[in-house]
């Protein structure tokens, strides 16, 4: 669907604070609803300290216990869908998803009995199947390996930059500079200048910096540094990797995630575990430390793992939330916050903007919108009525 102008006459004044994937799906939804909108980030866009800008995000429906998010995900593909056509690309790369446990309950299990509920496809793998499939992997310790055919890679550098490029053919505002302080209840933003900015409507997606300016989300969010690592796989396997679906090493004594190289970008590894610590301020150079803990999870998967060429390794920041559940809710009469992604929301964001440019017009779906973005309660059929007749 092409972008379509928004209706003569509204005057209704929007503030998006942040802008990485949340912030500027929001920006775009609010705008496309007719919404006079101004962004404001602090770095450059697309933000090299964001989150939200790396090579690579994923999209799957494997989701553990974690069932409501394993539903969203259809309605994350539409909406990107949506968002691809309006910014004329479509940076998204199916290549499925391969997940490997040592057996037992937990994850993976849990992914398995909720895909059957829902009549979803996949397959499950002996370590045998697997090696023949897979032969740039080492299999030790193995026993339960599950193949879905859906799922894949978001190029997130590029969709964040050509989203942001969007924003500008179609009138947002997008203005650098730095908040100091935050008044929710007035919907009103204190920039490092000593400036203000006020809207109807303010929303807060400052990632790993939201807490700063609300401290009512200290302890609800914990800004975490995570480490990944790029390689170059040796020529013998660069095919393999080429067609490799994306692996989750589901290992609780130390499992790791690993992107294949797609569309020219590295094959990246990193860490399930958050690690909690760390600053968002912090630099975003990785350690050789903190890449060698990476590898020492990786190398026992890997066959030929000294013959990897090791590319490098950078650290970004994700904004987490103990259980893993989304924040999107009230802050104020007219604010909202969007926190708590840590590193599964990059694959929701343009169906979070479109569900929170839908409430911020619906009482009735604004007091619904919490619970379902936490994954805990079905979308309400308001929203469902909004994502239809968005697209």
């Amino acid at each position: 669907m092409s972008y379509q102008p928004p209706s003569p006459g509204r005057s209704s004044r929007a503030l998006v604070l942040g802008g990485g994937i949340m912030g500027l799906s929001f920006a775009w939804a609010l705008r496309r609803a007719g919404w006079q909108v101004t962004l404001i980030e602090q770095d450059a866009l697309p933000n090299p300290r964001g989150a939200s800008v790396d090579d690579h995000r994923l999209i799957r429906h494997a989701y553990g216990a974690q069932r409501g998010y394993m539903r969203m995900v259809d309605d994350a593909y539409a909406a990107w869908k949506l968002l691809f056509g309006e910014i004329g690309t479509a940076p998204l790369h199916e290549t499925g998803v391969l997940a490997l446990g040592p057996g037992g309950p937990g994850w993976l299990a849990d992914s398995r009995a909720a895909l059957a509920a829902e009549n979803r496809a996949f397959e499950n793998l002996t370590p045998e199947e697997t090696a023949r499939r897979y032969p740039m992997l080492e299999l030790g310790g193995t026993r339960d390996i599950l193949h879905t055919p859906a799922g894949g890679v978001l190029l997130a550098r590029p969709i964040v930059a050509a989203l942001a490029a969007h924003l500008g053919r179609i009138g947002v505002t997008i203005e650098r500079a730095r908040a100091r302080d935050v008044d929710p209840e007035r919907a009103r933003l204190l920039l490092e200048d000593d400036s203000e900015r006020s809207a109807d409507l303010l929303v807060l997606a400052a990632g790993p910096w939201a807490p700063r300016l609300l401290p009512g989300l200290s302890g609800r969010v914990t800004a975490s540094r995570q480490v990944v690592v790029y390689l170059e796989p040796p020529p013998m396997l660069r095919a393999s990797w080429d067609k490799a679906p994306m692996l989750l090493d589901i290992d609780p004594t130390g499992g790791f995630y690993a992107v294949p190289p797609v569309a020219g970008t590295p094959l990246k590894v990193g860490d399930h575990r958050f690690s909690c610590r760390g600053d968002a301020e912090d630099p975003r150079e990785a350690s050789a430390a903190e890449a060698e803990e990476i590898l020492a999870f990786v190398r026992p998967k890997l066959r030929d793992a000294a013959a990897y060429r090791l590319l490098g390794a950078r650290a970004c920041y994700y904004d987490v939330e103990p259980g893993e559940r989304f924040l999107v809710e009230k802050a104020g009469p007219a604010t909202w916050i969007m926190s708590g992604f840590s590193g599964h929301g990059f694959k929701f964001g343009a169906l979070l903007g479109l569900a929170l440019a839908a409430a911020a017009e619906d009482a009735a779906l604004a007091a619904a919108l919490p619970a379902w973005a936490a994954g805990e309660a079905p979308p309400p059929p308001a929203l469902l009525g909004a994502l239809r007749a968005a697209a």
